[in-house]
């Protein structure tokens, strides 16, 4: 999450769970407070101060279910909103049809109220969102690999690594535009 809101170089610097309980209906319900700092991507260090804060605190919600073999996480930044707003929404579940694959599927929600800029940051959060789920869904696959002893059986496609290189594509160009003055389109 905070690799939407800050560029290269997450760095984790604390993680603390701030509640945990096992419900009567077996649930785990824990809520984590997390701290990552970061750089401004380079087009952001032009628009926002410099004494502007690197650090991001973000909560994680997360849902483990045995009975119904669900593991839900909810995160969402405390600090830094009116730059971007980020909630996602993760769910880890059996597969119906392949009994030995998990299915996630994943969802965010990206707003900022950066009066006149609003709109490219949003677009530059989700070109980013997008981008980071290859390699999200890359480190997920190596970590399950080491834990199961074997190669992954499975390798991301090409077409997953062309989405990823066109959404930077898209977030460089969204972040041009913000940054510098719009001059008007012309037609041929």
């Amino acid at each position: 999450m905070s690799s939407l809101l800050f560029g290269r170089g997450i760095r984790t610097h604390s993680e603390d769970v701030v509640y945990r309980e096992v419900t009567a209906d077996h649930r785990l319900l824990s809520r984590r407070l997390l701290m990552k700092t970061n750089r401004l991507p380079r087009w952001a260090e032009r628009v926002f101060p410099g004494g502007m804060s690197r650090s991001v605190y973000i909560i994680e919600d997360s849902i483990v279910d045995p009975v119904n073999r669900t593991l839900t996480t909810y995160t969402w930044n405390l600090n830094h909103t009116t730059l971007m707003s980020v909630e996602e929404r993760c769910v880890f579940q059996d597969s119906v049809e392949q009994p030995a694959t998990t299915l996630l599927k994943r969802e965010a929600w990206i707003s900022s109220n950066v009066y006149g800029l609003s709109r490219p940051i949003q677009e530059f959060g989700l070109a980013r969102f997008k981008s980071n789920q290859v390699k999200s869904m890359k480190g997920l696959e190596h970590a399950l690999s080491n834990l199961q002893g074997e190669t992954p059986q499975r390798l991301l496609r090409d077409s997953v690594k062309g989405a990823s290189e066109k959404a930077k594509e898209t977030a460089k160009s969204l972040a041009s535009a913000a940054a510098g003055p719009q001059k008007p389109q012309q037609y041929v």
